[in-house]
Parts: C-alpha cells; structure tokens; sequence
C-alpha cells in the first residue's frame, strides 16, 4: 500500500461497489476473468496514479476474503480498505454510504465492479468538475432529461450526504436517482468529447461479455 495521506485536501478516493447479487450474470461480477484477469483488477489498474485511495465495498466477509486472495495492494499506487456493507441486499444506495463512512477525503467518486472500460481520462474529468457548492457531480446522456438520463453510479458524491441516505434508506427509499433528487448536484453531459459514452458501458449478463 502507499504511505498514509496526510494533506485531506488534496486526496481523491474512489468507491467500488460490489455488493450485488449478480442476479442477472449468475455469478459474481467483480471476480469474473475478463480479457485474462478478474473484472474489478481492469478498474483498479485504471485508477493507479489517479486518485488516493480505493474503498472496495462487498456484501459480506466471505467475498471480503475471496477478494483479498487476488487483490494485491501492492500492485497499485493507492491505498485499498475493504469494507462489508452496513445494510445489505438493499441495492446500491446502502453501499455508497458505507463507502464514504470510509473515506478520508470530503468527495468520492463511485464505480461500480462490473465496468471495466472507465478510463483515466474521465477520471480526470470527472474529478475537475467538483465543487464545494455542490453535494454530487453526475454525468447525463440527454439534455432534456438530465435526472432520466443520469449516471449515478459513475458519479461523484460528497461524504456530507450520508445522514440524508441513511433517512432514505430507513423509509426503505432505495432508488439512488430519489437520492440526488434530494441533494444539491452538478450535471455534467456526456458529449463523446469531454465524456465519452463508452465510459459507462457495463456487463450485466453473460451476454454482454
């Protein structure tokens, strides 16, 4: 792992979500072999030289274990943390509040395990649009419909918004665009310039391999 951070200001963090059920692929996602290597390891080298620290979070210590069997902090230029999700089997939202509960910076982007073609490129972009008077900033493919249209788990989200995600989570309201209707966030279109659509491409089923 990297030497601890000490400047809070100047550290980027990142959130991997992989506490899903995986319903739809049959298995898990994060540790599928894609192109030679587990799915989550091509997010992970993408994010070397880019952010700080790396806070995977899973649905329980089992899967924690599994994944330390082939993630090798030292093959990256970040510190890695893996953390058990606090409310499981409630979607993503539960998972980002455990995430940032983790993190020692103010903001966070989120990634999901199961999308391996985010590139360096729109790491950079994405964490130059953060701004202190915003709670998220969260890319969108159609003008007209920015919310409709969001990328919330490919977004970034201030640590200040836990308590409103854990009220929404109490009142068993799990749809994470129901969470940024309630915070303060910056939109960011995704023009295939800037942002490219590819970035958000996923693999849900064994198909989409």
């Amino acid at each position: 792992m990297s030497s601890e951070i000490k400047d809070n200001e100047n550290i980027k963090s990142c959130i991997i979500l992989c506490g899903g059920q995986s319903r739809r692929m049959g298995r898990d996602k994060g540790s599928m072999i894609i192109q030679d290597k587990p799915m989550i390891k091509h997010i992970l080298s993408t994010l070397n030289h880019q952010i700080n620290e790396v806070v995977i979070v899973l649905n329980d210590k089992e899967r924690i274990d599994r994944y330390c069997e082939f993630i090798n902090p030292t093959e990256y230029t970040y510190t890695i943390t893996f953390a058990e999700d606090k409310i499981k089997n409630k979607g993503p939202m539960p998972g980002i509040m455990t995430g940032l509960s983790y993190i020692t910076s103010d903001y966070s982007l989120v990634l999901p395990c199961d999308s391996p073609y985010v590139s360096k490129n729109y790491i950079n972009t994405i964490f130059s649009e953060i701004d202190v008077d915003y709670q998220a900033i969260v890319p969108y493919h159609d003008t007209e419909n920015k919310l409709k249209t969001s990328e919330p788990l490919h977004s970034i989200y201030s640590k200040n918004i836990i308590p409103i995600i854990e009220d929404l989570v109490n009142h068993d309201i799990l749809h994470i665009k129901g969470l940024i209707e309630k915070i303060d966030a910056k939109f960011v279109l995704i023009d295939n310039k800037k942002i490219e659509k590819k970035e958000f491409r996923n693999l849900n089923r064994p198909s989409d391999i």
